[in-house]
């Protein structure tokens, strides 16, 4: 009698198990083939992305500069630092200094490493970096 019990509650938990198993198995595929996008039919209105309004000279910094200006790679002027943007915007001024960061100067790439930038956001990026350099 014993024996039989056993086996009735072994069937119980293999078929309880299984059944949980199935389950999840199902659940992982359904979450592994749902669409990633969206169809879009020619000549339909497509919705458009709310723009994420402008960023900050110090948003554009930390994303784009930062890797370089924090600690001077390559002799990038450190960030706020007196002694390495004085020299710089006293001999060629400001506006050389914002084109030369456009076109590429050295060691640094045409508008730096931010691929998604505009002239203006490269300016904006040079205000904050050289604030409080006097």
């Amino acid at each position: 009698m014993k024996i039989k019990q056993l086996l009735a509650l072994g069937v119980v938990a293999l078929t309880v198990f299984s059944l949980n198993a199935a389950q999840a198995t199902n659940d992982e595929i359904k979450n592994r083939i749902k669409p990633v996008g969206n169809v879009h039919i020619a000549g339909a209105v497509a919705a458009t992305a709310a723009a994420a309004g402008p960023k900050s000279g110090k948003d554009i910094y930390n994303s784009a500069c930062a890797a370089c200006h924090a600690a001077g790679v390559l002799g990038a002027p450190k960030t706020q630092d007196a002694a390495d943007w004085k020299p710089r915007l006293d001999e060629k001024g400001f506006d050389t200094v914002w084109q030369n960061a456009v076109k590429g100067i050295n060691a640094m790439p045409p508008m730096g490493t931010c691929g998604t930038c505009t002239e203006d956001d490269i300016k904006s990026a040079i205000e904050y970096m050289v604030e409080g350099v006097e």
